[in-house]
């Protein structure tokens, strides 16, 4: 494999994992006696903060931006209700790092008694988890894991299987020639993760395929101007991976129209795309024959687990690395923070449709 990175440095401001959402179906849990994770070995005692498990719950969104994350911020009170959890307003921290911290000091300084935080930067987040530590206040992380900082619990699914399976799809469909990645902020974990396992797959299995970068921070402008000039000198392109289908869809597909390079499926001149999110948008497009796939980052769940894990954390429940009966994997980080690891199916013409997909359900919420 040959790389080449076009439209700026390799890193950027951190941002949150900008994707879009809707809901599953799932029963309300037994938050008390915590029946809905019974397989994770839940123990009491440990890294509880000091509410018992009453109390408010505060939300910092990373952005409002995106599809996906508007999705989520649909999701939160829902799955709260269900599960008892009282939370206040959400906080749109709007893609600032910096403002994340005073969003999560300010919610400190309410009272809350837990706090469920989406990342916008792995390493700068620790500032907050710090001045939530010193008080004694749980935090659930979302979609992105701290660098470093104490959480009760990391909720996201396995980055790194994105990277790969857009990378099995590009080179399964794409034999040879260059397929451009229109990465995310590789301030955050998730852009590293996708990207260093993309770029590692590509270079073991797919040798044939070349691959141009377009380093695009989950900032929409970044990745049309990044694309644009990716296509200026490279018209040849065959394939595309977005880490980002969120922010990265709309200004992809005007891109590809303007370029007169966006060919639907089956037809000569189709440029094989892949995305990650699952946002509906991703699902009409490959409808469509726009794009082939996505990998769908479940919202729904996210949600969901934040709010299981608060409740537990905020009882001071404890957790183990092991699978657990909702078809995820707990896993412990470098940093010793644990990592319930959601499963996030690839999502094609064949099973576009599938009505159990979040992607598919959000018009009936």
């Amino acid at each position: 494999m040959v790389r080449s990175t076009v439209g700026g440095g390799r890193t950027g401001r951190g941002s949150a994992r900008v994707t879009l959402g809707a809901v599953a179906a799932a029963a309300a849990l037994a938050v008390a006696g915590l029946s809905g994770c019974g397989t994770t070995n839940a123990t009491a005692g440990g890294s509880g903060g000091k509410s018992g498990g009453t109390g408010k719950v505060g939300v910092d969104l990373p952005m409002l931006t995106s599809p996906f994350w508007e999705a989520y911020n649909n999701y939160v009170p829902q799955m709260a209700k269900k599960q008892g959890v009282a939370i206040l307003p959400t906080v749109n921290s709007n893609n600032d790092p910096a403002q994340q911290i005073t969003d999560i000091n300010n919610l400190a300084n309410q009272s809350v008694k837990g706090l469920v935080v989406a990342p916008i930067d792995s390493s700068a987040i620790a500032a907050g988890l710090d001045q939530a530590q010193r008080k004694g206040i749980p935090v659930v992380a979302v979609d992105v894991a701290p660098d470093k900082g104490k959480v009760a619990m990391v909720v996201r699914a396995d980055n790194v299987a994105y990277g790969l399976k857009a990378c099995d799809y590009l080179g399964q469909h794409v034999k040879s020639g260059k397929v451009v990645q229109i990465q995310g902020d590789l301030a955050s974990v998730n852009g590293r993760d996708r990207s260093e396992a993309f770029d590692s797959c590509v270079k073991k299995k797919y040798p044939g395929l070349k691959v141009l970068e377009v380093p695009a921070a989950w900032q929409s402008d970044k990745a049309a101007s990044g694309l644009a000039a990716v296509l200026n000198a490279n018209p040849d392109v065959k394939g595309i991976y977005m880490q980002a289908g969120g922010v990265y869809l709309a200004p992809t597909l005007e891109t590809l129209k303007t370029k007169g390079l966006l060919k639907p499926a089956g037809q000569a001149g189709h440029i094989t795309i892949i995305s990650n999110d699952g946002i509906p948008q991703e699902f009409q497009a490959i409808r469509s024959g726009q794009i082939d796939a996505t990998v769908s980052q479940p919202a729904d769940l996210y949600a969901k687990w934040a709010m299981y894990y608060i409740q537990a954390a905020m009882q001071g429940k404890t957790f183990k690395p092991g699978p657990t009966d909702h078809g995820s994997t707990i896993v412990k980080l470098p940093n010793g923070d644990l990592e319930d690891q959601l499963p996030a199916p690839l999502v094609t013409k064949s099973n576009v449709d599938d009505p159990a997909l979040w992607g598919n359900t959000l018009k009936s919420q």
